[in-house]
């Protein structure tokens, strides 16, 4: 019964910064936070890093989400990521609708390094979305 109840949550694949979301995923456990089980995390330096094609790589391969916990203004490589990260969103989102995909399978939020509850907020309703949403 409980991998039953896994597999009805959506996989959702969570591209996290090692200097700055990282640390609030991990205190989100510490605090005992909960979220799906279904959350997957890849460590990335710097959220503008994030390549479109890796976005579209996890959903054609059975990901039903990504979402981009991005550095915001705290990055440590330069002031412009969140400005760059926006743009990879909007432009992945247009490759979406190219084909003929959801663009709200894609989400973004910044996520600073205490912010657990609210990357537990973020992947709560996405997920909620993602379940109701007809994909």
């Amino acid at each position: 019964m409980g991998a039953e109840k896994v597999n009805k949550s959506p996989k959702i694949l969570v591209f996290s910064t090692e200097k700055i979301s990282d640390p609030a995923i991990d205190m989100a456990g510490l605090l005992k936070l909960h979220y799906p089980p279904t959350v997957y995390t890849i460590t990335v330096p710097c959220s503008s890093g994030i390549k479109s094609k890796w976005i579209l790589h996890a959903l054609e391969q059975g990901f039903d989400g990504v979402f981009i916990a991005a550095d915001g203004t705290d990055c440590p490589y330069g002031e412009s990521c969140v400005d760059k990260t926006g743009q990879l969103v909007g432009a992945t989102q247009e490759l979406l609708k190219q084909k003929g995909m959801d663009p709200a399978r894609l989400k973004m939020a910044a996520i600073c390094s205490v912010c657990s509850e609210p990357f537990v907020k973020h992947v709560k309703s996405f997920t909620n979305y993602l379940m109701n949403s007809s994909n």
